[in-house]
């Protein structure tokens, strides 16, 4: 049996953030919402102590590729639907085993 990991990372602007407050707030409740929603992995991977910038990444562990890809598509749409972030770019990583 085949074990198909995706990761996705993505690079946000905040610009309407004007303290690490401020970012937090908003990162949270992407980061919280996404694994909530989806029952995916994330995290703030990247820019921790820039205000207006975050690397956002998100994992997802499936039998199948088609899931795997489906689940993660949603996810990339959830982030994309909040208008106080500008999602500069995205980027996928497989991992298969097995």
């Amino acid at each position: 049996m085949a074990v198909h990991v995706l990761a996705l990372t993505v690079d946000l602007r905040l610009p309407a953030c004007h303290s690490l407050k401020d970012k937090r707030a908003v990162v949270r409740t992407i980061v919280e919402g996404a694994r909530h929603r989806f029952s995916v992995a994330s995290a703030e991977t990247g820019h921790q102590d820039s205000w207006q910038r975050a690397e956002l990444g998100f994992a997802v562990v499936s039998g199948t590729v088609a899931v795997a890809e489906e689940v993660m598509a949603a996810v990339d749409r959830f982030v994309w639907s909040f208008p106080e972030v500008e999602v500069l770019s995205t980027a996928h990583h497989w991992t298969d085993t097995g």
